[in-house]
């Protein structure tokens, strides 16, 4: 696990501190940020970037919105670069704006300050060119078949003809193993079954990047780790760009081969990692355990360290008040 401090803003001193002094953790990845070069997948080939820049920007974004009462500010002056066939994971406690901030991502909120870029183009509404997969299983209309479901945004969006969508939508219904309930409704579906044709439904768009908020999280653990499986296999043959929410240290080592650590709200930088070297076997390992316990220590000991510090002035101001 390799520390990347590029693109960190105005809280890279933050960063840098959690991590000095630290010793090489066993299982850390050799491999250098921004140096891979992966194959070309039909499709895809337009996302893999130029040498010369990310994919997608995020440049110093604030979010904010309307609880009953106040205005909340949910993520505070993020900055980060995804390039082309990145893994890019999103990590931090509930609350964080992690989620907030994908949406803003795929053009569903505006922020308050700093630009969000795709291929240098500002973002300023959502597009087919990055497609969301949420987490709730009711994603698919339920008047529609599987295989409707995935061909109906190819030819409201990308305007393919009836025959074409449906081949694609076959195609990559396939490779999430759900060909044989192409005529199935989704009330007939498992949950892990449903998150199969959104992500095969996503897929088939083909977009710049696939945006995916905790979309494993309403899952029981055993049909969680096979759709992580299953997601690392489909990656594996398309190469495709992700950008991956959650809250789990253990799913963001193995799904992620990039991480950034947002702190609790507002969800502000806290580091950015490399992680190229776990999977499923490594869960075990004690190098796997000792990096879960690096980014736990990475993402909640400012706010203990904060805590504490409240508590002492609290303490501090109350022997004041008494001796006066």
């Amino acid at each position: 696990m390799t520390v990347t401090p590029s693109r960190l803003g105005a809280h890279a001193p933050l960063a840098r501190r959690g991590l000095e002094g630290a010793a090489p953790i066993a299982g850390d990845a050799d491999a250098a940020f921004g140096q891979r070069t992966p194959r070309a997948v039909p499709g895809y080939a337009s996302n893999v970037a130029d040498a010369g820049g990310p994919l997608l920007a995020i440049d110093g974004v604030s979010l904010e919105y309307r609880s009953r009462e106040r205005i909340v500010r949910a993520t505070h002056d993020v900055s980060f670069d995804v390039y082309g066939s990145d893994r890019f994971v999103l990590l931090g406690p509930s609350g964080c704006g992690k989620s907030t901030l994908l949406k803003a991502i795929a053009g569903f909120i505006e922020p308050v300050g700093g630009t969000i870029a795709l291929d240098g183009q500002r973002v300023r509404g959502p597009g087919p060119d990055r497609v969301v997969v949420f987490q709730e299983f009711d994603q698919l209309p339920p008047w529609k078949t599987v295989v409707e479901n995935v061909a109906f945004p190819l030819r409201v969006a990308r305007k393919l003809p009836r025959a074409e969508a449906k081949a694609r939508a076959l195609h990559y219904l396939d490779k999430v193993g759900l060909a044989p309930f192409a005529d199935a409704y989704p009330h007939t579906l498992s949950g892990g079954m449903k998150q199969r044709v959104a992500i095969a439904r996503a897929l088939a768009m083909q977009p710049r990047v696939l945006l995916m908020d905790e979309p494993f999280a309403a899952l029981d653990a055993l049909t969680r780790r096979k759709m992580q499986e299953e997601l690392l296999r489909l990656w594996d043959d398309e190469r495709f760009t992700l950008l991956f929410v959650t809250h789990s240290i253990e799913e963001a080592l193995v799904v992620g081969n990039r991480i950034l650590l947002l702190s609790a709200h507002p969800g502000r930088v806290r580091a950015e990692l490399n992680s190229h070297a776990w999977s499923h076997a490594s869960l075990d390992d004690e190098g796997f355990r000792a990096n879960v316990a690096r980014i736990h220590g990475l993402l909640f000991e400012t706010e203990m360290n904060a805590e504490a510090n409240a508590e002492a002035n609290r303490e501090e101001k109350i022997n004041a008040e008494a001796h006066a």
